[in-house]
This record gives C-alpha cells, sequence and structure tokens, in this order.
C-alpha cells in the first residue's frame, strides 16, 4: 500500500471486532501481511484458533489482563497492558506488517489501562504505507479526531439483554 490510514470502529454495539476481523480477512486474501493485537482479552476464541490454524499470514496476540469490567485496576494490569503496548509499536515499526489492528484498545484507554496520548502519539509515529485500526468501546474524542475513517456501531437490540449468553462460534 502506498498510504495506510487510521480506521477506528466504536460504538456500544456488537460487531467492531467481527468488523476488524473481516478486514483481516479480506487483507489475507489480498496476500497482505496483518498483526493483530488484542487488549483487555486473554481467551482463546473461536477467531484466535482460526487465524492460527488457517491464516498465516496473520499474527494474533492478546495482552489483556482478561475480564476487568467489575473489579478493581491493578498493577499487573497496568504493566500487562504496557508491555501489549510495546509489542504493538514494536509490530507497527518492524516493516513486516501491511495493516496493525488493535481490539479493544479504546477499552484500554477507558479503563486508564493506557493514556488517550500514548495512543495519539501512535497514530503520529505510524509508518505512512501502514494501515492502522482500532476498536474499542468508548474512543476518546481525540482518537477519533485523529482517524481517518469512524464507525460508530449503535446497538438497537441485542438477545443477551435477553439473558442468552455468548455462543461458540457467533460471539465467541
Amino acid at each position: 500500500m502506498e498510504k495506510g490510514y487510521v480506521q477506528v470502529y466504536t460504538g456500544n454495539g456488537k460487531g467492531k471486532t467481527t468488523a476488524m476481523l473481516g478486514l483481516a480477512l479480506r487483507a489475507a486474501g489480498a496476500g497482505l501481511q496483518v498483526y493483530i493485537g488484542q487488549f483487555i482479552k486473554n481467551m482463546e476464541y473461536s477467531e484466535t484458533k482460526a487465524i492460527r490454524e488457517f491464516l498465516p499470514n496473520i499474527k494474533i496476540e492478546q495482552y489483556g489482563p482478561g475480564f476487568i469490567y467489575k473489579r478493581e485496576i491493578t498493577k499487573e494490569d497496568r504493566e500487562i497492558t504496557a508491555k501489549g503496548m510495546e509489542k504493538a509499536l514494536k509490530a507497527l515499526h518492524s516493516g513486516e506488517y501491511d495493516i496493525i489492528m488493535l481490539d479493544e484498545i479504546h477499552m484500554a484507554v477507558s479503563f486508564g489501562l493506557l493514556s488517550v496520548e500514548s495512543v495519539l502519539e501512535m497514530i503520529r509515529q505510524k509508518p505512512p504505507q501502514v494501515e492502522l485500526i482500532l476498536t474499542g468501546r468508548n474512543a476518546a474524542a481525540e482518537i477519533i479526531a485523529a482517524a481517518d475513517l469512524v464507525s460508530e456501531i449503535a446497538e438497537i437490540k441485542h438477545y443477551y439483554t435477553q439473558g442468552v449468553p455468548a455462543r461458540e462460534g457467533i460471539e465467541k
């Protein structure tokens, strides 16, 4: 790619990671090299299994403290996230990847695990030919302003609110 852009997928609806993964699949089909770093998440999902087994030109890593939505953030959570950001920056500047996708990075910022400024600095340092995809709820206004493309996914209706748990192959 001659020019890479910054894309943000945010909003309270289901589908931000799914949209990112669809783009990763499209990129893989075009022969592009993709790096996916997942903040917050730290368990095996169906997509991580599929990527590792079937898509050799996509590398996926998780650097998250796991489910932190209803507990205090710890020093260890911050350290894990900081190491993840280091890995993401290394991948961004490695020259190995056409696309860098950072899943749930907005949630990492929202929980105070990363600063808005650290993400803005990443955007400023992005090599011109690399596409950067940032996902997660609660994208900061400053990050939205710095992005080239922003999609907001809004929840209209979700069966989860009716008590349906995440289903293998659909939500996990």
